[in-house]
């Protein structure tokens, strides 16, 4: 048993400035005032000394980090892919797939079927998350094109079957033929079917809310936007996120992809409690300025680290995030304006509720004791996952 003491609590509706938790055998006990803490008798005393004691980050689209995929085809790869984002406080990860060929994506569930129970200095995997194949040719970005194909239910029944339970999101576009079919034979088992690399207009949008789909892959990165047809305006996706009040989102806040000005518009329309935020991180998260390489080690993309992003070698594009999730958090704090409040409630609570992982994300009695505690620049001090600390 441990007590959390001095502590700047975040907890789901304000901060409890002089605040303590206490956690047993891996989950929230009780949180409260300083002033009305019990003695702590023999538990063991984590003095947190003013600084913040929040649920511990939660990343629902992230590729990878620490120069490894999740995708490179080995455990050791898939284990330090995930460690080196729980060094920034992510004490919660969707590994995410790429489109590929049917080889390498059972290949990754397979591994991640051999990875997913390691405690030691890991954070919880809880599922997958699948972006693609099943997508727009028009709205590919780093997308493998020879891999793009609608979906079918032999296909996808048979990932589903594989993944025996663990793809807890899936990506798609959900104007192609077989998509709006998919998503209402996926939903009801529990997948969260979100609107990615699409170019679906409003009516498609709509259709597509019917069928099922609740949430849109990083907001304004592979999408439609306004288009004419024979001189009449067609919503995309992107104006479709903000009208739908159904729809949640997610952004990559690593304040490149999307600069300042655009995320105070995000939170400016959009309801708060519908924003994630995401790393949408690719191997060379947490690393130095260098070389990468964007996706696979076979068939990815050679690309430089400067400027805080991946970039192609003529610096003609953005070639992927290198964010973690501390970042993200101070973005969000620093740039966008956010309160510490407001940016860790779209770390940690709203994708938790997002994508129903029950046990994560508040700092509730009966949650999981996933914690981590910061200062005031969102710099992680500390972490734990399930009430036993990280090595950071």
């Amino acid at each position: 048993m441990k007590i959390f003491i001095n502590a700047k609590l975040i907890l789901s509706n304000k901060i409890c400035c002089n605040g303590f938790l206490i956690e047993d055998q891996g989950k929230i006990i009780e949180t409260g005032s300083m002033e009305k803490a019990p003695g702590n008798g023999t538990w063991d005393t984590i003095q947190c000394d003013g600084l913040y004691l929040a649920p511990g980050f939660i990343d629902i689209h992230n590729h990878g980090g620490g120069g490894h995929d999740f995708m490179d085809g080995t455990a050791q790869a898939m284990v330090e892919a995930a460690r080196i984002h729980l060094r920034h406080g992510t004490t919660t990860i969707l590994p995410t797939t790429l489109a590929c060929s049917d080889e390498d994506l059972f290949n990754t569930i397979g591994i991640f079927h051999q990875i997913r129970k390691i405690q030691q200095d890991m954070p919880c995997l809880p599922g997958l998350h699948l972006e693609g194949p099943y997508f727009s040719k028009e709205q590919l970005g780093a997308q493998n094109p020879a891999y793009i194909r609608n979906p079918a239910p032999e296909h996808y029944n048979r990932i589903m079957e594989a993944a025996d339970g663990f793809i807890l999101r899936w990506s798609l576009a959900p104007e192609l033929e077989g998509a709006l079919e998919m998503a209402k034979s996926l939903v009801p088992r529990g997948v969260v079917c979100s609107i990615g690399h699409s170019n679906a207009v409003y009516e498609e949008i709509l259709a597509a809310v019917d069928a099922g789909f609740t949430h849109v892959t990083h907001l304004y990165s592979g999408m439609s936007t306004i288009t004419r047809l024979e001189g009449f305006r067609k919503l995309g996706v992107v104006e479709c996120a903000y009208l739908l009040d159904s729809l949640s989102v997610e952004i990559i806040a690593d304040g490149l992809h999307l600069p300042p000005e655009l995320l105070r518009l995000i939170i400016k329309c959009k309801d708060n409690s519908k924003i994630c935020l995401i790393s949408d991180s690719m191997r060379a998260a947490g690393m130095e300025n260098g070389h990468s390489i964007l996706g696979s080690l076979k068939e990815g993309q050679e690309v430089i680290i400067e400027d805080g992003i991946a970039k192609l070698p003529d610096r003609s594009s953005f070639a992927g995030s290198i964010a973690t999730s501390d970042r993200l958090v101070r973005v969000m704090v620093q740039k966008a304006g956010l309160s510490v409040h407001q940016a860790v409630t779209m770390m940690t609570q709203n994708p938790a509720r997002i994508n129903k992982l029950s046990g994560k994300g508040t700092l509730e009695p009966g949650k999981d004791a996933d914690l981590v505690i910061f200062d005031e620049d969102i710099n992680i001090r500390r972490v734990f996952v399930n009430g036993r600390e990280t090595v950071i």
